[in-house]
């Protein structure tokens, strides 16, 4: 009861934010579905999510936060990343960034304690957004390049993604 009386008054906070500030879409909130091919010996897909937020300087510039977590093959890798978004304002938006921050990386298996690393990971990539009605739009497609260095190996990983975003 109480989750859904705090999702409520969020929802309710969020569209009394897009009503009082239309015009700026200064605030941009993602969240979607995430597939990541983890470049290994031998490489594995995962799937998972993604939620990001972005504050916008000027119409076309913002500054990024990236969070994503994705799972398969006994593994959990989590990125979170910051940077700057450049952005084409119109109703589809193509996007570019550049993001750094962290990745983490934990194996399980059967019978075996799971280990995990942390590691410097960098980000580059864009994507296409599609503005359906009001505050809501569509990342039609996201892709991102994503290398990292667990467990002292470098990987370059491939994400896509796609999902809602709300501009307010």
């Amino acid at each position: 009861m109480f989750r859904k009386l705090l999702l409520l008054c969020g929802l309710i906070f969020l569209a009394s934010l897009t009503a009082h500030a239309q015009d700026s879409d200064k605030v941009e909130l993602y969240g979607g579905y995430s597939y990541l091919r983890f470049d290994n010996s031998p490489s594995f897909n995962q799937n998972g999510w993604e939620l990001s937020g972005e504050y916008k300087f000027a119409s076309w510039l913002g500054a990024r936060a990236d969070f994503s977590g994705d799972y398969g093959n006994s593994t959990h890798t989590t990125y979170y990343l910051f940077g700057p978004q450049v952005s084409w304002p119109a109703r589809v938006s193509p996007f570019g960034h550049i993001l750094i921050g962290g990745a983490h990386v934990s194996l399980s298996a059967p019978g075996f304690p799971t280990v995990s690393d942390n590691s410097f990971a960098v980000a580059i990539g864009g994507g296409i957004d599609g503005k359906i009605i009001g505050p809501l739009h569509w990342r039609i497609f996201q892709g991102d390049w994503i290398h990292s260095s667990v467990f002292g190996t470098g990987q370059n990983n491939a994400r896509i993604s796609t999902g809602i975003v709300i501009k307010f």
